[in-house]
Order: structure tokens, then C-alpha cells, then sequence
């Protein structure tokens, strides 16, 4: 792994631990502020966490004491498209319309406000240092949330309080942002990391199949009306039928019945 001091370091790094990947915004001098290099970096790493059989769980974090400080304003102002090259479908950072079936799991260490938000309400998951906030300014300097934010804070908290923090501009703390299911769990600074990680590993330990799977299914019923019409059932039944027929589905139930730890293949 190159040194986040490198200036001829990437723009993220990829490590796997286990069965996690763990992606790092490697900018810490600019606060982990998205430019090009920082998106096409993070997608690439997305799309290679997604290929790897072995990976069941990614965790994204920041290096330095930022976890993201939005978009590179000083890159923007200079004509820089900082969106990855020829993958303008990846969004904001390479990560906010790039969905992946593992699981995202953004551990946040520390300044993560405007876009750094939005790449958290694209996470599946979340841990945040006690000490960070979570919040979208952009209509404090004219702008607004177009990288996912006014699309998703609602639908992750009660409306009001979404309708406020956007209309205002104005931060929430860590405690309120666990307090509405905002996040999963806070922390110390210095345990966020960890944190997360055993959060993946938890989530490593199932099926990978049944994990990706019920992850599919619970955000395209979002689309598929309400829980009584066939077509959230149709839906359903289409993702759970093959998992019921997979070489997993035998080995849990086997394993069980054994007393031993199940030895998941992810078919």
C-alpha cells in the first residue's frame, strides 16, 4: 500500500482484511475533497470489491482527520470535471448512483459534511466518530445537494427534520444522527475504523449469496408498490427462488445440524 504522504499516492486505496475491503479516500491534505482522480480511484475500487468472490463487505473511510469535505472546489474552479472519465454513471465520487450487491459500510472519522453526507446516505451502513457531523450546506452558498443527498435524507428520516437540515443548511450531531437511524453506531475517533470492520465481519460470516440477495430485494421494493401487490411479491419470489436452490442454502442447514461453522461458497 503506498503511503497516504506519497504525493505520487493514489487517490484511494484498496486493502482487503478477510473477507472486507477496505477503501481509504487518500487525499488527506485537501480533506479527502473529491476531484477526478478520487472518483475514477473509488470506482475502480468499487467495481474490483464487487468481482472478488472473496469480498463480502466493503468499508469506505477517510485518511488524515477528514472522512470526506465534499467536492473539490479549487478543481472545479479550475475547469476540472471531477467526475471518473467515461463513468459519469458512477456519480458523485465514483460511489453515489454505483450500486454494488456487497454491502457498504461507511466508517466516518471525522469532517464528512456536503457531499461527504451524501456518500454516507449511499452507504448501507454507517459508523461515525462521536466528534463528526453529518449535514448538507450547499444552500448556504448558493448550491444544492445533487449528489444523492436531497434524494435520499428523507427517505432515512422523518421527513421534517430531513426538510430542515436541507432548507437550513444546518449540521446534525453524531447522538442525532444515531437518535433518528441516521447512522449505526458512534464511537470514539479512534475506533471507527475498527468499528466498522467488525461490523463487515459480522456481516462475512453469512451466506454471501443471502446477504446480496436481501439486499437487492429490500431496495428495489422500493419501487415495487406496497407489500400486498403481486408486484412486490413477483419481485420477491424472483431473488429468493434461486438462493432456496443454491449449493449455500444446503450447507447452512447441514451445518447447523453438524455443529460446525458453515463453509459458505456464495453459489
Amino acid at each position: 500500500m503506498t503511503s497516504a504522504a506519497d504525493p505520487n499516492a493514489p487517490a484511494a486505496l484498496l486493502s482487503r482484511v478477510g473477507h472486507t475491503a477496505l477503501i481509504t479516500l487518500n487525499r488527506p491534505k485537501a480533506m479527502n475533497a473529491v476531484n477526478q482522480a478520487l472518483s475514477q480511484a473509488v470506482g475502480e475500487a468499487l467495481e474490483a470489491a464487487q468481482q472478488d468472490k472473496a469480498v463480502r463487505a466493503v468499508v469506505i473511510t477517510g485518511s488524515g482527520r477528514a472522512f470526506c469535505a465534499g467536492a473539490d472546489l479549487k478543481a472545479i474552479a479550475s475547469g476540472e470535471d471531477i467526475f471518473a472519465p467515461n463513468h459519469a454513471d458512477w456519480g458523485f465520487a465514483g460511489l453515489v448512483r454505483h450500486y454494488i450487491d456487497k454491502p457498504l459500510i461507511a466508517a466516518v472519522n471525522g469532517y464528512a459534511l456536503g457531499g461527504g453526507t451524501e456518500i454516507v446516505l449511499a452507504c448501507d451502513l454507517a459508523v461515525i466518530s462521536a466528534e463528526a457531523s453529518l449535514g448538507l450546506p450547499e444552500v448556504k452558498r448558493g448550491l444544492v445537494a445533487a449528489g444523492g443527498g436531497l434524494l435520499r435524507l428523507h427517505r432515512q428520516i422523518p421527513r421534517k427534520l430531513a426538510l430542515e437540515m436541507v432548507l437550513t443548511g444546518e449540521p446534525i450531531s453524531a447522538q442525532v444522527a444515531a437518535q433518528v437511524g441516521l447512522v449505526n453506531r458512534v464511537v470514539s475517533p479512534s475506533a471507527v475504523i475498527d468499528t466498522a470492520m467488525e461490523l463487515a465481519a459480522a456481516i462475512a460470516e453469512n451466506a454471501p449469496l443471502a446477504v446480496q440477495v436481501s439486499k437487492r430485494i429490500a431496495y428495489r421494493s422500493n419501487a415495487a408498490g406496497d407489500d400486498w401487490q403481486a408486484a412486490m411479491w413477483d419481485l420477491n419470489d424472483q431473488e429468493c427462488l434461486p438462493v432456496f436452490s443454491s449449493h449455500d442454502a444446503q450447507e447452512g442447514p447441514r451445518a447447523f445440524a453438524a455443529k460446525r461453522p458453515p463453509v459458505w461458497r456464495g453459489e
